[in-house]
């Protein structure tokens, strides 16, 4: 059984605290990695990870053991799976019952755009608590500027420090999955669709040729094997380049992945948290309940095993009026051994100086 991304992180030597998201990006590889990758059946028969899903894709920068590297890029034998970029195909008709799941995240899509305007402050603070393997306690402090810069701190009283010192672990990708979600907004929701995809590097060749695409499929595939057999994989067998359903459940899984990461960063921006709602409304196996937390009102929205390689589901709570996220639960399929994990949010505005000054 492929551990969990917090067994994962504890084993990780000199390096920072893994930014938020950073779990759920790599939750979601995992699950996907793990419906995917018959032949693994231990991290230890994974590969070391590639350039394309990097530990700074993680939040990690910093030296890695291979052990833990190789937890990580499960998912890097299928080739990611979990990373397509091929155009959305045009939606058919929904059903009454699709109809309704997406009304929700599409009213409050709509609210939160109109309400226009930035939240006050110029960062926005989020607080992730979880429990970590040993059953202990485990909070991380994520500072996200909206000049795009992002501090992380194990502790409250680390965190002024990291921003002192300017150490900012903003990556590339960052911009571009905000840049998505304000695309999604109020523009073409396939066309943004394919945008949040490729906010983050894939091998499916968007906008190329057939031909083209299954060439940079084989060539993926081949240098996977390669790695398989080096790490002692017995006769390792390529993957046939999805398609049809398979390789929509692959954009969907990206879709909510990146989409989910632009919530977090870009919590500050109506247009930002609107098209976040709208791409997640478009995935096909996605319900939402309405509940509270705290007497606040939420929304639950639970992305279907489909979406995570069959083995997870994925649950995000968020508030039902600003649309901030509040916790995220991912729960194993029927019938499934896939990871199950716990994370709450208390997610605010704040602004840099007061966290320089220890004042949050």
């Amino acid at each position: 059984m492929i551990m969990d991304e917090l067994d994962l992180v504890k084993q990780l030597k000199d390096v920072p605290p893994l930014r938020p998201e950073a779990y759920e990006r790599a939750r979601a590889t995992l699950g996907t990695a793990m419906a995917q990758t018959q032949t693994l059946q231990r991290p230890d028969a994974a590969v070391l990870s590639r350039k394309w899903f990097s530990l700074a894709r993680l939040g990690i920068k910093g030296r890695i053991g291979i052990g833990v590297a190789g937890a990580v890029a499960a998912g890097a034998a299928v080739v990611m799976v979990a990373s397509t970029s091929v155009p959305t195909p045009a939606p058919t008709e929904a059903t009454a019952q699709e109809a309704v799941v997406e009304a929700p995240l599409m009213k409050l899509a709509t609210s939160i755009k109109a309400s226009g305007g930035q939240l006050p402050g110029d960062a926005s603070l989020v607080i992730r608590s979880t429990t970590a393997p040993d059953g202990k306690p485990y909070v991380v402090y994520s500072l996200y500027t909206d000049k795009g810069a992002v501090f992380f701190a194990e502790s409250k009283k680390d965190l002024p420090g990291a921003v002192s010192r300017g150490a900012d672990l903003a990556d590339p990708s960052d911009a571009r999955t905000l840049a998505a979600a304000r695309a999604a907004a109020s523009g073409d929701l396939d066309k943004a669709r394919v945008q949040m995809v490729n906010a983050t590097k894939n091998v499916w060749g968007l906008d190329l040729s057939p031909a083209e695409q299954q060439k940079i499929w084989d060539a993926a595939q081949a240098e996977t094997m390669k790695l398989l057999k080096e790490k002692g994989v017995a006769n390792p067998q390529p993957k046939p380049r999805p398609t049809g359903k398979a390789l929509e459940e692959a954009i969907s899984n990206n879709v909510r992945t990146n989409a989910t990461n632009a919530l977090f960063l870009g919590a500050a921006n109506p247009e930002v948290r609107a098209g976040v709602l709208r791409l997640i409304s478009s995935i096909s196996d996605v319900k939402v309940d309405k509940s509270t937390v705290k007497d606040r009102p939420t929304l639950v929205i639970t992305a279907g095993p489909s979406v995570f390689g069959g083995h997870s589901e994925g649950i995000l709570t968020i508030d039902a009026e600003t649309g901030l996220p509040l916790r995220s639960d991912t729960k194993p399929a029927p019938k499934s051994d896939g990871p199950a994990a716990v994370a709450t949010y208390d997610s605010k505005r704040v602004t840099v100086a007061d966290v320089v000054a220890g004042k949050f």
